[in-house]
């Protein structure tokens, strides 16, 4: 369980400007390594690749660089929009965190900012003499680099904005976020359906939208040294109103309720990090968009539950009313995540949608209902069961 500073830290470097910014200084700093090395070369191979070697190549790099890294922005907003708009518009933070795409960019923005930088310390001829061939050498690294991440972007390019590439990132964050409920259930708390005393005292929300984390450890060690006992009642992924309970502690005085409330990140939009279902309902959404009039693609909705179906089979998070887990954070109770939520984040939609316009789709559900009946977890036995036969009948 990572701690809050960790969580920022991890979203900062998901985002695009930071591997361009790390880059952009990793080739200023390479440049101004140049002239330290320049003093223990043999003359003649300045004399070789001097000024006028690599001047022409640096020019190139500087002026198509910049054309490239314009194309392929102008490419991958066009990509994510088109995206947006078949799968759902919640997946276009998630394609923005796409790894390569930011690899990519960074890597034309990084070289275009080495060349122009190189080609203003050649012409104000801030370098000595020895440190042109320096520049050469370094410069044919960076071409290469460059042809590495154009065969990469071009490879990329053949998935990149398509339901495919799109279906497949969500089932993989969502896979994570599933498997980290199931190493770590209840979030390392207690879990339980154990009511609050009577008497314990609010922790407010200290703004209003969605529960995004729980710094778990914090909150713990602040626990245990006041001797208070917290319980969650907005889990990540939940709405809450500004000045309404986000959890209540049992001996707590002000300065702790205080406190806790600035260890639970809200804010406008929903997470995966510590929210299981919130990928089960993306996928949903994509269903839903596919079965709109407009649209009409069950297919899509199927491969949707196909993908669902293979989640919950095989990462099913402990269910748990009957948890047994080891709690790291003894002094906080929190409900667990439980079969039956999972489900309904995930069928129920595409049901509304389905019910009378797309009986194929209805088939297959009612299939992968069956299925989860068999499912080793007896919670999602039995939810998948009521599930069925809420929609299907007895039968």
């Amino acid at each position: 369980m990572i701690s809050r500073s960790l969580l920022l830290l991890r979203r900062i470097t998901r985002q695009l400007w930071f591997r361009v910014v790390a880059i952009s200084l990793f080739s200023l700093l390479a440049l101004a390594l140049a002239p330290l090395l320049a003093p223990v070369l043999p003359q003649e191979w300045e004399d070789r690749f001097g000024r006028e070697a690599v001047l022409p190549v640096l020019t190139i790099l500087a002026s198509g660089m910049l054309a490239v890294t314009t194309f392929s922005l102008n490419v991958m907003v066009s990509a994510y929009r088109t995206a947006s708009s078949m799968a759902t518009p919640r997946v276009y933070r998630l394609l923005l965190e796409d790894t390569v795409t930011q690899s990519v960019l960074a890597t034309f923005t990084g070289g275009f900012v080495y060349s122009l930088s190189a080609i203003i310390l050649f012409r104000a001829k801030i370098y000595p003499p020895g440190a042109a061939f320096v520049v050469f050498v370094m410069t044919v690294l960076v071409v290469v680099l460059i042809v590495i991440a154009i065969l990469r972007w071009i490879d990329h390019l053949s998935d990149l904005g398509s339901m495919d590439h799109t279906l497949r990132l969500i089932e993989t964050r969502t896979r994570t976020s599933l498997r980290a409920r199931k190493d770590t259930p209840c979030l390392g708390g207690c879990c339980g359906k154990t009511e609050p005393p009577s008497d314990a005292r609010p922790i407010a929300a200290a703004r209003s939208g969605f529960v995004r984390f729980v710094d778990m450890a914090a909150l713990n060690t602040r626990a245990e040294e006041a001797g208070v006992t917290l319980y969650l009642t907005r889990l990540p992924g939940e709405f809450v109103l500004r000045g309404r309970p986000v959890a209540v502690a049992e001996g707590a005085d002000d300065a702790f309720c205080d406190a806790a409330s600035g260890l639970i990140d809200i804010g406008d939009v929903r997470s995966f990090e510590q929210d299981p279902t919130f990928g089960l309902t993306l996928l949903a959404e994509t269903a839903q968009r596919a079965l709109s009039p407009g649209i009409n693609d069950p297919g899509t909705a199927i491969e949707v539950m196909g993908r669902i179906e293979r989640l919950l089979w095989e990462t099913l998070p402990e269910d748990t009313e009957t948890a047994k887990a080891d709690a790291r954070f003894p002094q906080i109770h929190l409900p667990p995540v439980t079969a039956a939520s999972l489900l309904k984040a995930s069928f129920p939609p595409i049901a509304r949608c389905a019910e009378d316009a797309a009986p194929e789709v209805m088939d297959w559900m009612e299939s992968a209902l069956k299925t989860l009946e068999h499912h080793p977890n007896d919670a999602m036995t039995r939810a998948a069961g009521e599930m069925r036969r809420g929609y299907f009948g007895a039968a």
